[in-house]
């Protein structure tokens, strides 16, 4: 595996740098604690009683018989939540455990709470549920149909859509040389983070303790507080180290916490409540499948000139995250790509199917299969070459996206990476070489370029909060509630702080969250933790600098505005002998009575995204990438495996070298798993998978040679020029591995995962 990078030159000290991970010790040692690790004296353990039918009335639940079990000391069910409504991020239709219905198999109905984990799963079998089961359906496009069975709270079972058109579409259809049409399918996908959902809470009086792995930790609490009926001010949650979570722990993590909330608070001792993998399985949200019916219209010189799309995404049983996900999806349905003429189309939708929920790409990946996958078909019906057709059609500096913003504010790379990502493949000569071979194996390449939004977007309040000490000792102290569930944020936010007040990462210490003390930040999620942290984290930073420099000049006998902070002294520019060092600074602004705690607020940038238009700006900055991807094909068996993977970025200026590199491994490896392997199969409502023993992922061996190159383009709204990586590391690593398959066997396969029945039929022509 090999990194490169095209960094343009400065004169910073850490951020840049190949700093160890602030964590990286406490992990490999074992050290650091996860939730399930935490023990308390008097304590119960948790555990949830699913749902065996995918629609049905609850008609009664008898817990007589759990209850008489030695050593079950509660057990709850819906009718004990305080709060007897639902709740929702957009729309109030979850409940923590089903009352009256139940809307998906495997959802919670009862919790009991047992002095061991080994007891309360004996009092689970002993719960008698009695239903009167409904009609249900599980395909969204059924779904949609007037006099499909009613999921939830909303009508023909549509949970949000959107609807953009720019230019005029139909004219570009009757206009165009050649018009295409093609439908593809994306599956339903677990997260499989090793730790699974966990939460312990403990009972203090009028206050709760909670110890959660929560990956939104404040919008936990909030729903929390509003089904147990309580303030905020009640609650506190603790945030240790997340074992993994790619935007799984999510809805689930308000659902566990809520029924040991609810046990803790019945039986005043305090609960443990661990998912086993079971559990985490059938009961958790999953990354949302979408069918995709593309349409486009082209010139003969494989110019775009029009493109008509619909979405479709199965929401499940629940609305959760669907409308941000669907958001992100519609706007980036044109991918990286200049189509004057568009009209899209894309709903979510209820099913009762598990609900669908946050996955690292957050709809980026389905819609990107869909529109790289069109356009390379349309190079093939033109007898011309993908990367041909695919970069005459780039979008460049001052290009209008889909929904009328102007690309403009930051280096519009895309046609720069797809340039270096053709040449460092040796992409020609590969693709003349491969279609030469003859025999069992054939070998393909595939090239895919992606545009994502950074951050949240849209209508989303957009803003970040850090707290910024620094203490007597010199040494720093930050509290932000953007969260590292192993992406390596409190990293990187670390190098940042540290290289503004410059001084070293030894003496910067991260806190693990802790909601009465840490400001509230908003989600981790969207790859915003390095943006928009880092952004509220250098405004801390810098209102701290200038209260010192106040001092520091008086000290030095200069001016204030000459004043530098660099590796760990603090003096004036123009006569760097004139200094003190910043530890022996501190001191002296403590002792003067200079406050050296500052809550730093960064607020993005406005949008003028209109939904009931489908128009306006989405995001205030993007990110670029390309991937090409070599695979080889056994014709005999199906079988693909993925060769080598070149992934270009431009993710701004690259503050961890290491951290960076661990993203784009982490993407392409999850991106091979999407295209390949991983599928959560459902049939009639029901899970077909429960444990890893069938739910297949990537494993070590099948990790090919990764190049990663960062071509840094340092953007003026992100801190010292950084922006978003996480998800465009996977965003359309799986396209170009669907195109390396086409250009190999010569057929497409529409439908993910390319697995060795769907290639083998592919070869058939079936």
């Amino acid at each position: 595996m090999t990194e490169m990078v095209t960094s343009k030159e400065s004169s910073l000290v850490l951020v840049g740098k190949k700093v160890p991970r602030v964590d990286a010790v406490g992990k490999v040692t074992g050290a650091i604690r996860y939730v399930a690790d935490y023990n308390f004296p008097g304590m119960i353990y948790g555990k949830t009683l699913h749902s065996t039918v995918p629609h049905a009335k609850i008609k009664k639940i008898d817990v007589s018989e759990a209850l008489k079990l030695d050593g079950v000391v509660a057990i709850i069910t819906g009718k004990d939540i305080p709060f007897e409504g639902m709740y929702g991020y957009v729309i109030p239709d979850e409940e923590v455990l089903a009352r009256d219905k139940v809307r998906f198999w495997g959802q919670g109905i009862a919790v009991v709470g047992a002095i061991s984990e080994e007891i309360a799963e004996k009092a689970l079998k002993l719960i008698k549920v009695e239903y009167e089961e409904l009609p249900a359906v599980f395909d969204p496009e059924e779904a949609m149909k007037e006099g499909a069975p009613q999921v939830n709270i909303k009508e023909r079972n549509i949970i949000a859509e959107l609807h953009t058109k720019k230019g005029d579409v139909e004219r570009a259809f009757k206009e165009a040389d050649i018009v295409i049409e093609r439908e593809f399918r994306t599956q339903r996908v677990e997260h499989c983070y090793l730790e699974p959902d966990a939460v312990v809470v403990i009972p203090k009086g009028k206050h709760l303790d909670v110890i959660s792995n929560a990956q939104y930790a404040f919008f936990t609490r909030q729903y929390l507080a509003q089904v147990l009926n309580l303030p905020l001010s009640r609650i506190r949650l603790l945030v240790p180290t997340i074992g993994g979570s790619f935007g799984g722990k999510d809805s689930s993590a308000i659902w566990i916490t809520a029924r040991a909330a609810l046990l803790a608070l019945k039986t005043g001792r305090p609960v443990k409540m661990v998912f086993s993998r079971e559990d985490v399985m059938m009961e958790t949200t999953k990354r949302h499948p979408f069918i995709m019916k593309y349409k486009i219209a082209a010139t003969k010189d494989g110019r775009i000139i029009g493109l008509k799309a619909l979405n479709i995404a199965d929401g499940g049983a629940f609305s959760g995250t669907s409308p941000f996900v669907i958001f992100r999806a519609h706007v980036h349905s044109t991918g990286p790509y200049d189509i004057p003429n568009v009209e899209v189309d894309t709903y979510a939708v209820y099913t009762n199917n598990p609900p669908s929920g946050s996955m690292r790409g957050f709809g980026s990946p389905q819609v990107n299969i869909a529109i790289d996958g069109i356009i390379d078909e349309l190079a093939y019906e033109l007898g011309m070459d993908p990367f041909e057709v695919k970069y005459k059609n780039l979008i460049k500096q001052g290009s209008i996206t889909m929904t009328g913003q102007e690309l403009t504010g930051h280096k519009v790379s895309i046609r720069e990476l797809s340039e270096i990502a053709r040449k460092l493949s040796n992409w020609e000569e590969k693709r003349k070489e491969f279609e030469k071979e003859s025999g069992r194996y054939k070998k393909g390449i595939g090239i895919a370029n992606g545009i994502r939004g950074v951050s949240l977007g849209g209508e989303m309040p957009e803003f970040a909060t850090g707290q910024v000490i620094v203490n007597a000792d010199g040494s720093v102290t930050i509290a932000c509630g953007l969260q590292d569930p192993g992406q390596g944020a409190r990293t990187v936010l670390s190098q940042i702080v540290a290289e503004d007040l410059g001084v070293s990462m030894d003496v910067v210490n991260y806190l693990e969250l802790d909601t009465t003390i840490t400001p509230d930040p908003l989600l981790t999620t969207a790859s915003r933790a390095t943006i928009m942290g880092g952004n509220a984290l250098l405004n801390a930073t810098r209102q701290i600098k200038d209260r010192m420099a106040g001092v520091a000049a008086k000290l030095l006998n200069t001016d204030k505005e000459k004043i530098v902070f660099k590796n760990g002294f603090v003096f004036d520019k123009d006569n760097p002998d004139k200094k003190i060092e910043f530890r022996n600074l501190a001191r002296q602004c403590l002792f003067s009575g200079v406050n050296l705690t500052a809550v730093g607020v960064f607020v993005a940038p406005p949008l003028t995204w209109d939904p009931a238009t489908g128009t306006g700006t989405t995001y205030f900055t993007f990110a670029y990438f390309t991937n090409v991807a070599e695979v080889t094909v056994d014709t005999e068996t199906g079988e693909v495996r993925v060769d080598r993977v070149y992934s270009i970025h431009d993710s701004g200026r690259i503050v961890n070298p290491n951290t960076a590199r661990g993203q784009v491994y982490g993407g392409v490896s999850f991106g091979i798993g999407y295209a390949l392997f991983e599928e959560f199969k459902m049939k009639d409502g029901v899970p077909q998978q429960f444990n890893f023993d069938k739910y297949k992922i990537l494993s070590a061996e099948q990790v090919p040679e990764i190049i990663v190159k960062f071509v840094e383009n340092p953007d003026p709204n992100g801190p010292y020029g950084a922006k978003s990586l996480a998800e465009p590391a996977l965003d359309t690593v799986a396209c170009a591995i669907m195109d390396a398959i086409r250009h190999a066997i010569g057929k497409r396969i529409y439908s993910l995962p390319a697995t060795p029945d769907k290639v083998l039929k592919a070869l058939r022509g079936d």
